[in-house]
């Protein structure tokens, strides 16, 4: 039950990587056309929670995803997992029999707390530090750099731990966080005592932290550009704030009971519209911020709760929802608002409850699921 998995340690979520073509309605990994890769599969050695893929392209930091572990315990890790060449992965023999051979590992760290999320920054120099970024107790950046051996693993090295709660040296858990694709100097980052904090990188201080829910906050996204973002929450409400004026917010949406919003997913080709679901609820819910308050559309399809939504990095119609029914969908959404959407144009079926999704914006055709120990790589 995802509210509970929300309120243990607010750590949630696990994650699956699935691949899809046009051509392909599959029910299960048996229907994908062996002719050419369609599923890379990776098995973890904890259940998978946080999950993202690196934005850079190029030799090194191409077609890599960051995963972290949830375990209800302070010791928790992180692992950099690595599409590599048959010298890199022949390197790495002592995988599991159940990752596929193309995977390897480049690196893994100790993390505090399972991570609420984890990104890695969208500067796409790769003459730039390779930087993640993770929540949970603290907001902390990692830079990765290459270990020298030509395998492809790398060293990890914790650059900054920032602390939301300038008052005391204990802190209020952090439920999510966003970094900006237009100004990667600014991460904003969600909590559960009601706020929202946006920080400088460069200073290492936080620039502004603002009340923005009446109960925690549980996921927040800028939309395409520097300045907007909205956040969701445990009120039932879905807020939207420009950082040029912090002074005043817009409620765009509050569910018809007000209950518990757990994420939100900007659409970053057409940022009109925006996504998000609520807590034990099998549908997805669509918002076109110019006709505030009632959904433009509803999406159901899934026989249990929602766990995870992401917007086709690569077109403004396409969103794929998955949940606790093991299922991945994929809509299409061109004809809102003149009808609604009814059935998905691609279905996938995981080994277990699809805790995360990721669709990689440097490889749009490839999509991520996260599940029990393992994730899987899907080709869309």
């Amino acid at each position: 039950n995802n509210t509970n998995l929300l309120f243990i340690l607010v750590f949630t979520q696990e994650p699956v990587i699935t691949q899809m073509s046009d051509s392909l309605r599959a029910e299960d990994a048996s229907a994908v056309d062996t002719s050419r890769k369609e599923i890379y599969t990776y098995e973890a050695p904890w259940p998978v929670y946080a999950m993202a893929w690196s934005q850079r392209r190029g030799p090194g930091s191409d077609f890599r995803l960051a995963i972290g572990s949830y375990c209800e315990q302070y010791s928790n890790s992180i692992q950099i997992v690595q599409r590599g060449s048959s010298h890199m992965t022949m390197q790495h023999n002592n995988m599991s029999s159940a990752t596929s051979p193309e995977l390897f590992l480049a690196c893994e760290f100790d993390h505090s707390y399972p991570c609420t999320k984890i990104l890695w920054s969208p500067e796409k120099n790769t003459s730039a530090r390779d930087l993640v970024a993770t929540t949970g107790d603290y907001l902390r950046i990692w830079n990765l750099s290459d270990d020298g051996s030509g395998n492809g693993t790398l060293i990890p090295k914790k650059e900054v731990l920032l602390n939301n709660n300038k008052n005391s040296e204990y802190c209020a858990p952090l439920t999510s966080f966003d970094w900006n694709e237009a100004d990667p100097n600014i991460i904003c980052t969600s909590s559960i005592d009601t706020t929202c904090t946006i920080w400088d990188l460069t200073a290492q201080v936080a620039k502004t932290q603002l009340i923005a829910h009446d109960r925690e906050v549980f996921d927040i996204a800028f939309a395409r550009g520097k300045d907007v973002f909205a956040s969701v929450g445990a009120d039932g409400s879905v807020r939207m704030f420009d950082l040029r004026n912090l002074e005043h917010s817009t409620i765009i949406y509050e569910s018809p009971h007000l209950d518990p919003l757990l994420r939100l997913a900007w659409n970053k080709q057409d940022p009109n519209y925006l996504s998000t679901f609520m807590v034990d609820s099998n549908k997805t819910i669509i918002l076109d911020i110019r006709v505030p308050s009632i959904p433009v559309a509803e999406l159901g399809g899934h026989s249990g709760c929602i766990n995870a939504i992401g917007w086709a990095p690569h077109s403004s119609c396409h969103i794929c929802s998955a949940g606790e029914d093991s299922q991945a969908l994929i809509w299409d959404l061109k004809s809102m608002p003149k009808s609604q959407v009814e059935d998905p144009v691609l279905a996938y079926t995981a080994k277990g409850p699809i805790n995360n999704i990721q669709w990689c914006a440097s490889h749009p055709e490839w999509v991520a699921i996260g599940f029990e120990n393992m994730f899987e790589i899907l080709r869309v």
